[in-house]
């Protein structure tokens, strides 16, 4: 089974549609499916669904579909350094799931292990619970959230064998693992593809049995909040 593929736009095709939901992996500016999004927006597909925990900020990651309008909701967890992001929702033109990062990061690992659902503390009595069900267990009570089933899953990892097995670099690990594993289809854009037997299998973080497209690329490293201190005076 063919897994790399030349570019971002190769190893969409065939896979987008109007009003799809779509889990990306990234967290910020940290590990997101750059090349992928950039795609997205160029195909043209509209009224889309994104589980991710941000949009990232305006000009880059999701960001660039919320300039675009090609996105209808967000399942998210904090609006982050996104100004249209805020814009669109305070405006009514961008619908808004908020959820807490846990209970969002759950959602797609429950999503990805077949689990329509899960009770949870997180968000008892705010706004978070409303709507939900509530079941109590030893005295508590608990919320039932449900896991995110998406129709596509874009992730950004650092290596990756023509089989797909997965290494991700650090921090850029965070949402990518869980939202791989709760798409139908999932596509991963990679720094380097290496020979099929050279990692290290305790070492692979998503096992290639979950990835099926998979292409590499440059990315650019970006900073999201650029942080200095003044030289020390002599």
């Amino acid at each position: 089974m063919k897994k790399v593929y030349a570019n971002a736009t190769e190893a969409l095709d065939g896979l987008l549609s109007d009003g799809m939901l779509i889990a990306a992996g990234g967290f910020g500016l940290c590990g997101i499916p750059e090349l992928l999004l950039k795609a997205i927006r160029d195909s043209g597909v509209k009224d889309l669904s994104f589980a991710s925990n941000n949009a990232g900020v305006d000009d880059f990651g999701i960001g660039i579909l919320l300039q675009t309008k090609q996105v209808k909701k967000m399942i998210s967890s904090y609006v982050g350094e996104n100004a249209e992001f805020m814009r669109q929702y305070l405006s009514g033109e961008l619908e808004l799931e908020f959820n807490p990062q846990g209970t969002l990061a759950e959602r797609m690992r429950a999503g990805g292990a077949g689990i329509p659902g899960f009770y949870t503390k997180t968000g008892v009595g705010t706004v978070i619970a409303e709507g939900k069900e509530h079941k109590d267990f030893n005295g508590e009570t608990y919320i039932l959230e449900e896991g995110i089933f998406a129709d596509l899953a874009i992730v950004k990892a650092w290596k990756a064998d023509d089989t797909g097995n997965l290494v991700f670099r650090k921090t850029a690990r965070n949402f990518n693992v869980p939202a791989a594993t709760c798409g139908k289809i999932c596509v991963a854009e990679v720094e380097e593809i290496v020979p099929r037997g050279s990692l290290d299998p305790d070492c692979i973080h998503l096992p290639g049995i979950y990835v099926h497209r998979l292409i590499q690329g440059d990315h650019e490293k970006r900073i999201e909040q650029r942080t200095t201190r003044k030289k020390e005076e002599a």
